[in-house]
């Protein structure tokens, strides 16, 4: 199901069960998070679009993808509107939610010194999101 930003996906966690493998419900309903280095699109950088696994909202384009080496698919910036930055307690980081269905992406770290033109990781778990090649014919 695709769907925009506009839009707001609402479920209770019952129905997320249903359409979402356990670790994806853990990730995107639980804030849970996925081992480091084993996340399917860890070394994908075909040109592309990632979306938002539970709702299909697009978050984040292959061209702001690079490798930070920190084990988890890596982004220095979103599709504007298409996430939710809230700061947390420690102050390090900001917990990223997708902006149509709320579920858990990863987390935003900033200052890091990558030389990227944000200066920002979007550090997101793979399970999370689903990828659209650009080269597909769909």
């Amino acid at each position: 199901m695709a769907t925009t930003a506009t839009g707001s996906v609402k479920k209770q966690d019952e129905e997320w069960r249903t359409i979402l493998s356990p670790e994806q419900f853990k990730v995107l309903r639980q804030k849970g998070l996925e081992k480091r280095g084993k996340g399917e699109y860890v070394k994908k950088f075909e040109e592309g679009t990632y979306s938002c696994v539970g709702c299909g909202n697009a978050l984040y384009k292959s061209t702001t993808k690079f490798d930070s080496g920190c084990g988890w698919p890596a982004f220095f910036d979103a599709i504007p509107g298409a996430i939710k930055q809230t700061p947390e307690a420690d102050g390090r980081r900001m917990e990223i939610t997708c902006v149509v269905c709320d579920g858990h992406l990863g987390h935003v770290f900033k200052g890091e010194g990558y030389s990227t033109p944000t200066d920002q990781r979007h550090c997101v778990n793979s399970v999370s999101l689903k990828f659209s090649s650009a080269n597909s014919t769909d």
